[in-house]
């Protein structure tokens, strides 16, 4: 049974990440770079949390879009009973699901929040990294076939000395100032291709892992 849910998820994850758009973006960042590269397809559906000071749980600015909030909130609350009383008749308790994980932390103006209020508009982000680069990449939705998305376009970039340092292992970017960004990546396909790269606790084979 786990042997077939694991490839119904293969076939799923090649179906929503066509072949072709990590090349592309390997190519795009190589030929900029000219270091080795590791891309990862980031999952842009994850609902991330902000604990930020100044900013509120979904990332946007307090003190901000207080009319369409107003309305989000109203609708949450008749929205959140709902779902809180199916749940109740459908599990046996009631369940949230507006709170989200924690996925950014830092202080009021974290450095994380360059990287993440660039991806905001993203419709197919990856996270580009080489040995002194990173980089956060558009291709746009990697469900259609390479010929018909457009270019890539880098929304988000550092290099050494400002790039923040990446655990593969924990999945989290640190910067400088304490703030921490703990990416999801897209699916099994990308944790995958990361073990082509990455070894416990954090070795890094930028040219991928040696052969067994």
């Amino acid at each position: 049974m786990a042997a077939r849910e694991e490839r119904t998820q293969a076939r799923v994850d090649k179906a929503l990440v066509r072949p072709g758009h990590r090349e592309r973006v390997e190519q795009l960042v190589r030929s900029q770079w000219r270091e080795p590269v590791i891309v990862l397809r980031l999952d842009e559906k994850v609902d991330l949390g902000f604990a930020v000071p100044g900013r509120r749980l979904d990332g946007t600015v307090k003190g901000k879009r207080l009319i369409r909030r107003f309305f989000w909130n109203a609708a949450r609350g008749v929205g959140g009973a709902a779902v809180t009383v199916f749940s109740l008749f459908n599990a046996g308790g009631a369940g949230n699901p507006f709170t989200r994980d924690i996925h950014v932390t830092g202080p009021a103006g974290a450095l994380a929040l360059g990287l993440l209020d660039s991806m905001r508009s993203a419709s197919g982000p990856w996270l580009a990294c080489s040995p002194s680069h990173l980089a956060v990449i558009d291709t746009g939705p990697t469900y259609v076939e390479v010929a018909d998305a457009p270019a890539p376009r880098i929304l988000w970039h550092a290099q050494q000395p400002e790039r923040p340092e990446i655990s593969f292992r924990t999945r989290t970017i640190t910067w400088p100032d304490g703030s921490t960004f703990t990416f999801p990546l897209h699916g099994r396909g990308e944790v995958h291709h990361l073990r082509k790269y990455h070894e416990f606790p954090d070795i890094i084979h930028w040219n991928g892992r040696p052969a067994t």
